[in-house]
């Protein structure tokens, strides 16, 4: 069943029922003002921090009622409806919501009245603007009322859902004339504010909630909507809130706009007042006066979509399959660049509060946008690499407002300091910038500690080498890329955090995973080592990584397929030796993508018992058979019900790696199949037992064993979608960045007769066609640059072209 379809040429998704599974939502912003918008437009906004400047709330124990929202409520006559259906949830007579890039509009009908809200946060502005327009579409004229509605947070998000005694004391707005100024705590530590504005007169307005709703009514009964009049309520103390009321006669056919700005203002520290008690409003009346016309919202709004439609055209396919088009052009790319802005921190499902930026996941994620922004690329590994300790581990998160690393759920998770190799080495890749390695960086953000970015990487490769167990693999520390597999937890305390408890380090917990990855970042990072010239650090770098692939040879293949670790005890996880949790995905894909045992034919095993045990409709699933009972010596993955999350869900994060690893032994048939199962616009079809929305990817779904088969969970901030497009990009479409230059090898399925695509990489714009007439998976038969063959699969690089043309016949 769908809930929707896509517009490819607008580069939407349009939603044509309120009643979708849950709340499919969108993200506004890219530069520090953020805000979720459902398509009932439930949501929130912050700045830059979800946690310390949340501007409005939102009630995630209503999930999927999706309360909060910035709402606008229409009083026609007796009856009062919301363009958004939410919250009052009246029975419209046409509804449309179309999700964009960057945007989302909502354009529904009741009793003759057309009303259109498109709400987007402009380019490089720390406010989201909507604009409002209501049009007669009937015979006679009509007089209603327009109630706009904002529920203010007070800044800091956690302290708001808690600290109520001091909270429903410190309320504080101004009013002036059609701007509203959020002022909680201005009088103290604090020296900014939010405002919510009309760029119109005002018959009334409302600051205090329990005036606006009434002391018992929610948020779909307001009293000042069914009563028709505002009251003018200015909030001190209790709960403050933003309502304009606006009184609007329309003839038939007749239409007015009006536009909302809800915005984050600072001023200085030392200039703060106009005077005793009130707010400098002059970077507030700026800021509205950029916006106070339905024309220069207009002209915002294509300035944004101009940026979205520049950022996108770096990477575009054309291909047979329009399924592939679109995600690869639009939405896989659209939901990576959401993931260099949030990284886990804030989504429906991630409250902005308890996560900040992941160390791991930043890294992975920039394999996703490096290509569109590599610029903010590059500030975002010097972030990343300056949470790093002195010993070569790291913070496992770190918090974007302050750049600083927290232990919010500890450290000691042994796959950080590679992942940050992995990064260093796709961006030299991508941009061929090798000043980025020169960068003095600090450690734990100490400037006495600084030292220029290699030696960071040195340190990261380094802290592998010095944590080997006994068979000579990586030890996992607290937890590998698989949180939930604590090989060192033993947790039997309720309530405590898997990720905090004080664990059994025994020095015996070796992650089989983490050795996949050596294998791969270790000869990454020679490659980088002989770019500088350091000949004697990269034989050290490549003599590693040989002596690593070896070790998983001998002490981390089970016969049919790798292992996945060894516990604190020294005893097999994901053998066939064990009773449950017998072969996992992770080291499958991981290995073989790095290609451990592609010369011995062990990949081909590995992934033919892939297949085999753990492929499903919906994807592969995690590890088989699940567990049944709770594992003291593996700790939280154990605690799951069987089928959900790392208990033998479906963890669409590494199922690229298994694609990424049939193209390494060159499936492409086999590849493209499991990139399709966990494709959104390839299950568009099943949105009602899917339940997330049709066109992100998901962290998880609900594998074979679960009750509910096929649901997902955690939609919108996942490594999927920068996975994903690694996999699709380089992979299988074969694209891939170089040292030396760009290397075409597609591996694709065999009755795809070819693509073009469209690549921009160092400041070159290539245009690629491959031709597959003889329906092969994978094999250059002709490779030809400006009409001139080449051998191999790499385009020679010259600094001085800027147009390529590439033709290939497989």
């Amino acid at each position: 069943m769908q809930f929707g379809h896509f517009d490819d040429v607008n580069k939407e998704y349009v939603i044509q029922t309120p009643k979708t599974p849950l709340p499919w939502i969108n993200y506004l912003g890219m530069d520090g003002f953020f805000s979720l918008v459902s398509n009932t437009s439930g949501g929130y906004s912050f700045y830059k921090d979800a946690k310390l400047l949340r501007l409005t709330r939102y009630r995630y124990n209503s999930v999927p009622l999706d309360s909060n929202g910035h709402y606008f409520y229409i009083k026609d006559g007796d009856t009062v409806w919301n363009p958004g259906w939410q919250p009052t949830r009246t029975e419209l007579d046409s509804y449309e919501c179309r999700h964009g890039l960057g945007y989302t509009r909502f354009t529904s009908e009741k009793n003759g009245l057309k009303v259109e809200d498109l709400v987007f946060v402009p380019v490089k502005d720390s406010c989201e603007i909507s604009r409002v327009t209501l049009t007669n579409d009937s015979d006679q004229e009509k007089q209603v009322s327009l109630f706009s509605y904002v529920e203010f947070c007070l800044w800091n998000a956690m302290d708001d859902m808690t600290n109520y005694q001091r909270n429903l004391s410190i309320g504080e707005v101004e009013v002036h004339g059609s701007t509203i100024y959020h002022k909680t705590e201005y009088r103290e530590r604090r020296n900014h504010y939010a405002i919510y504005h009309v760029n119109a007169p005002v018959d009334g307005f409302d600051t205090d909630r329990d005036s606006f709703l009434g002391v018992y009514n929610g948020a779909d009964r307001p009293d000042v909507v069914l009563a028709g009049e505002s009251k003018n309520s200015i909030a001190s103390g209790w709960y403050p809130i933003g309502s304009h009321h606006l009184k609007v006669t329309l003839k038939p056919g007749e239409a007015k706009t009006y536009v909302f700005l809800l915005g984050y203002v600072e001023n200085p520290k030392d200039d703060k007042w106009e005077a005793l008690g009130v707010v400098k409003k002059a970077p507030a009346l700026a800021m509205i006066s950029r916006y106070d016309t339905a024309e220069k919202a207009d002209a915002a709004f294509e300035e944004l979509k101009k940026y979205w439609t520049g950022l996108l055209s770096r990477f575009t396919v054309q291909s047979p399959d329009e399924k592939l088009n679109r995600m690869v052009n639009i939405w896989n790319q659209y939901q990576c660049m959401v993931t260099f802005n949030m990284s886990r921190s804030a989504s429906y499902y991630e409250s902005g509060i308890g996560r900040g930026m992941g160390f791991r996941d930043s890294c992975q994620d920039l394999l996703g946008f490096l290509h569109l922004i590599p610029d903010k690329a590059r500030e975002r590994i010097l972030d990343i690499a300056a949470t790093q300790f002195p010993d070569g581990s790291a913070y496992h998160q770190y918090q974007p407002l302050t750049k600083k690393g927290n232990l919010d759920v500890g450290s000691g998770f042994n796959d950080d300091p590679l992942w940050l190799i992995a990064a260093a080495s796709a961006y030299v890749r991508e941009t061929g910038d090798t000043s980025l390695l020169s960068e003095n960086v600090p450690f734990d953000n100490k400037e006495e500690l600084a030292a220029p970015l290699m030696e960071h990487l040195k340190r990261s490769f380094n802290y592998t080498l010095e944590h080997l167990g006994p068979h000579g693999l990586p030890l996992i520390g607290r937890a590998d890329w698989n949180d939930c597999l604590n090989l060192n937890c033993f947790s039997d305390t309720p309530g405590e955090s898997f990720q905090t408890c004080a664990n059994y380090e025994s020095h015996k917990a070796e992650s089989v995973f983490i050795a996949g990855m050596f294998v791969k970042y270790a000869k990454e990072y020679g490659d980088l080592c002989e770019l500088l010239g350091n000949a004697e650090e990269k034989e050290r770098a490549y003599q590693a990584s040989e002596t690593m692939y070896q070790t998983i040879l001998t002490a981390g293949w089970d016969g049919e397929w790798f292992l996945r670790a060894y516990d604190a005890f020294g005893e097999k996880i994901g053998s066939k030796e064990c009773e449950e949790g017998q072969i996992f995905i992770e080291p499958q894909g991981f290995c073989v993508l790095a290609g451990v045992g592609v010369k011995e034919g062990y990949a081909e095993k590995a992934m033919a018992s892939v297949k085999e045990r753990l492929d499903t409709k919906y994807g592969v699933v995690l590890q088989q058979p699940p567990y049944a009972t709770y594992h003291l010596n593996l700790g939280e993955i154990s605690s799951y019900p069987p089928g959900y999350k790392e208990n033998a869900g479906i963890f669409c994060h590494n199922n690229p790696w298994i694609s990424i690893g049939e193209t390494v032994i060159g499936h492409g048939d086999r590849a493209f199949e499991v990139y399709k199962k966990t494709c959104p616009a390839y299950i568009e079809n099943i949105s009602e037992i899917h339940r997330t929305e049709p066109y992100v990817y998901s962290q998880m779904v609900a594998g074979k064993d679960a009750r509910n088969f096929g649901e997902a969970k955690n939609s919108w901030l996942t490594g999927t979608a920068a996975w994903t497009f690694v996999n699709v990009s380089q992979h299988i479409l074969g694209i891939y960045p170089t040292l030396n230059g760009l290397s075409v090898d597609p591996c694709i399925p065999s009755d795809m007769e070819g693509f073009t695509v469209t690549r921009q990489y160092r400041g070159a714009s290539y245009e690629i066609k491959v031709t597959n007439k003889d329906h092969a998976q994978k094999g250059i038969q002709s490779f030809l640059v400006d009409g001139k063959a080449i051998e191999g699969h790499v385009i020679p690089y010259d600094p001085a072209k800027k147009q390529y043309q590439v033709e290939i016949i497989l």
